[in-house]
């Protein structure tokens, strides 16, 4: 398992640490011991045996998200992502006592997130990832850290679809594996839907009109509407609520608890109100922190 493989990996940097700490004078220690951070984290801060003290001992993690959505988790010119599910992990990851530089990106999107989560390809997905029953039976969440909407987007200047209800013989397009192309396909039925991979993959079609709308999340169609210079619209008002959680392994209560946690305390402390307004918050309304939903598997 990777939590493993890193927990591994840091031993040996333990041990050549140690190495190099003998052969070192002690007003070098003195000098090291004075820069580290009296708030540090390490193993030792968790209980042994932990998914914290592994992820602590290692010195890294693994985090899943989007890189293809504006605000939440957008790649960036440096080749990582930013946004507001971002800032999330890292605050995640600084309460492990992990840097920044010590966290690995890797590309969720929706068909793929479980899968991750179950084979150890990524340690947390925070991804827009709405909390639902049935992802519940394979993984579990942490949070909610936002309460999203299922909206509309078409071309400026549509006038024939402003809600739901008009989609009967409209080509949708959405994402496979997500809850507002589930939505579409169960409780609207005369829609056509065309599904792909990506969010991204659904604009030009739009341009194009090989689709005629594109529903997500109303915060995600607000990223690619702010960056499409009044190409794009999004048109009526959210008809589901999505709240997004942090998910991790299914059985690992002990580290979901802990994240519920923190995300209580950055509610608290104006960390989460500091994330959203360096991100999401240039675009969209200050939102009302949610309520964590601490349920029994």
């Amino acid at each position: 398992m990777m939590i493993r493989r890193k927990a591994a990996a840091a031993a040996l940097g333990v041990a050549a640490a140690a190495m190099l700490a003998a052969c070192s004078s002690d007003e070098g220690s003195d000098t090291e011991d004075s820069m580290a951070g009296d708030d540090a984290m390490s193993a030792g801060d968790f209980a042994e045996g932990s998914t914290m003290a592994a992820l602590a001992e290692a010195g890294s993690i693994t985090i899943g998200t989007k890189f293809d959505q504006p605000l939440f988790g957008l790649k960036g010119p440096d080749g990582n992502p930013e946004g507001f599910d971002v800032e999330i992990g890292k605050i995640i990851a600084a309460e492990l006592g992990i840097d920044e530089d010590a966290i690995t990106w890797t590309e969720t999107v929706s068909a793929n997130r479980e899968a991750y989560i179950e084979d150890g390809t990524v340690d947390i997905v925070v991804a827009t990832y709405t909390i639902n029953d049935d992802r519940k039976e394979l993984i579990s969440f942490a949070g909610p850290y936002y309460n999203a909407g299922q909206a509309l987007m078409v071309l400026s200047g549509n006038t024939d679809i402003s809600s739901p209800d008009d989609l009967a013989g409209k080509t949708v397009c959405s994402v496979t594996g997500s809850t507002p192309a589930a939505n579409i396909e169960e409780n609207y039925p005369d829609a056509e839907l065309a599904l792909f991979d990506a969010y991204t993959d659904c604009l030009d079609p739009l341009r194009n009109g090989q689709v005629d709308v594109v529903t997500t999340d109303n915060v995600i169609l607000a990223g690619y509407v702010a960056e499409s210079d009044g190409e794009f619209e999004v048109v009526g008002e959210p008809f589901t609520e999505e709240p997004y959680g942090i998910g991790l392994l299914h059985d690992d209560d002990e580290f979901r608890d802990w994240i519920n946690d923190v995300l209580e305390e950055i509610f608290e402390d104006g960390r989460w109100l500091e994330a959203w307004n360096a991100t999401a918050g240039t675009v969209l309304p200050e939102p009302e922190a949610p309520a964590v939903d601490r349920y029994e598997n």
